[in-house]
């Protein structure tokens, strides 16, 4: 692999020009996952992704996966589903048990970048109003969610899980919506893999993903990070 920047705990993260495109966007290495690194990472359209046996690994990759929640459509099947189907959302709620789902503790310690390390970083967002989570119910149970960081009209997704069928499709539509109705320009999914394309992800070329991060990244933010009241029946109605 080639030599990649190696960063003390005060210094600045490299141009993002700089990044290897094998593999696709990494950028440099070492640092802290201290709330004002991330937010200085999240700023300059940079986020960490690393196993437990890595040092910090800090991407940048080109192109960029992305929603944009004003052309987010949910398919037919998934507005049936939710026309069909009892169900409630929220933000905040419980946002630490999101991250431990999103994490497939199931699939055994070494199964996901998301460790105990990673959870204690966002959470500390979290609780600077930084980071949410939301949430998907069905009869008072949690089946499914993602989280992730809302910085001015931009929300950088992390993860989502499902513990039943549609739970993380439900909530990345219903989190769609309710920024779009906010006037949130970009949904951030960092990578593309093939479930995001089917959901509606689009590609965009980094530059073009920094050019919305500077416009928007300074935006106010919502007073509260509430749902609308009928925000599942806005995602089922027909286009």
């Amino acid at each position: 692999m080639t030599a990649i920047p190696w960063l003390e705990v005060d210094d600045p993260f490299p141009p993002n020009a700089q990044a290897l495109r094998r593999p696709n966007g990494l950028l440099c290495a070492g640092g802290d996952l201290s709330p004002q690194r991330l937010l200085a990472a999240y700023r300059q359209g940079i986020f960490p992704w690393f196993s437990e046996s890595e040092p910090i690994l800090w991407w940048t990759p080109n192109p960029r996966c992305v929603f944009f929640p004003q052309q987010y459509q949910a398919s037919r099947s998934l507005r049936k589903f939710i026309r069909n189907t009892p169900l409630a959302v929220s933000f905040d709620q419980c946002f630490a048990q999101v991250m431990h789902y999103c994490s497939r503790p199931h699939l055994g310690p070494d199964a996901s970048w998301i460790s105990p390390e990673m959870i204690e970083a966002y959470s500390q967002l979290h609780a600077l109003g930084i980071a949410h989570s939301i949430e998907i119910w069905q009869e008072q149970e949690l089946i499914g969610g993602l989280y992730g960081l809302a910085l001015g009209r931009c929300f950088f997704g992390e993860s989502m899980f499902s513990l039943r069928s549609n739970g993380s499709k439900v909530a990345l539509s219903a989190l769609n919506r309710q920024l779009a109705n906010w006037q949130f320009v970009i949904m951030d999914c960092q990578v593309e893999n093939p479930h995001l394309m089917s959901l509606g992800a689009q590609l965009i070329e980094r530059e073009r993903f920094l050019t919305i991060l500077e416009e928007e990244i300074d935006h106010p933010a919502p007073a509260q990070w509430q749902f609308d009241p009928d925000i599942l029946a806005q995602v089922g109605q027909a286009p």
